[in-house]
């Protein structure tokens, strides 16, 4: 069956996940994590998209990003592979492919997702076992958000900016979301909508990017159409 061709829509979040090739390791070490952000800094502010939130764990990569037209997104993860892979492949004297060739994505209903999805970018470390709270890690944008250290890569969205009338009202409501137990049916429809490229949203939400980019945006059912019984040949 040939593949789906990938749901973009200018001016909608977008959730962006990419893999170590054969999910080998893509950050060895602070600077290699350093050399990523500023790869990401320089590509998205050329390209005028907004990058609402980030991880960078050991083999993969987690963005949430507003692009201003359809193809951004895709043109900012080529761009940003081809400085990253090449910087990485010489410090590291290694050759050859450094992610999966195919970064996976879903387009995100801001209103009803879009900060579940933050804290589901930023819990990452913590759900991998590698700190106890999410502050601890310093390659998150958890941290700009919880107002204790400013990331430049970072454009706030106005969901975010909703939360409080000064920073630290911002702030202090942003952090009690993780104060909270994380949904596992959340988690799961995040997972389930970044890895299968659906959109991640409600009915009417789907039947919209559906319309605008002309292609299935909720997954169908498994197995073939069912026949009618009344079609059931005798």
């Amino acid at each position: 069956m040939a593949r789906l061709p990938r749901l973009s829509i200018a001016g909608y979040p977008h959730h962006v996940i990419q893999r170590g090739n054969d999910r080998a390791a893509i950050f060895g070490d602070a600077e290699d994590c350093g050399r990523y952000l500023e790869s990401l800094r320089e590509v998205t502010k050329a390209a005028t998209i907004a990058v609402h939130a980030y991880v960078l764990m050991p083999n993969h990569v987690h963005l949430l990003m507003t692009p201003p037209d359809a193809v951004a997104v895709g043109r900012a993860m080529q761009a940003i592979g081809r400085r990253y892979v090449r910087w990485f492949n010489d410090r590291h004297a290694r050759t050859g492919a450094l992610f999966e060739g195919r970064y996976r994505s879903t387009v995100v209903e801001a209103d009803r997702y879009l900060l579940a999805c933050m804290r589901y970018i930023e819990l990452n470390p913590v759900r991998a076992g590698i700190v106890q709270r999410p502050e601890q890690f310093p390659w998150s944008s958890y941290r700009h958000h919880a107002g204790l250290a400013a990331e430049p890569a970072i454009t706030d969205h106005p969901l975010y900016w909703s939360l409080g009338n000064t920073p630290f009202e911002r702030q202090a409501a942003y952090m009690r979301l993780f104060e909270q137990e994380a949904d596992a049916a959340e988690l799961d429809r995040i997972r389930a909508a970044t890895h299968g490229g659906w959109a991640l949203g409600e009915r009417g939400f789907a039947a919209e990017v559906a319309k605008r980019t002309k292609r299935r945006a909720l997954r169908g059912r498994a197995g073939r159409p069912r026949v009618p019984q009344h079609s059931v040949p005798n």
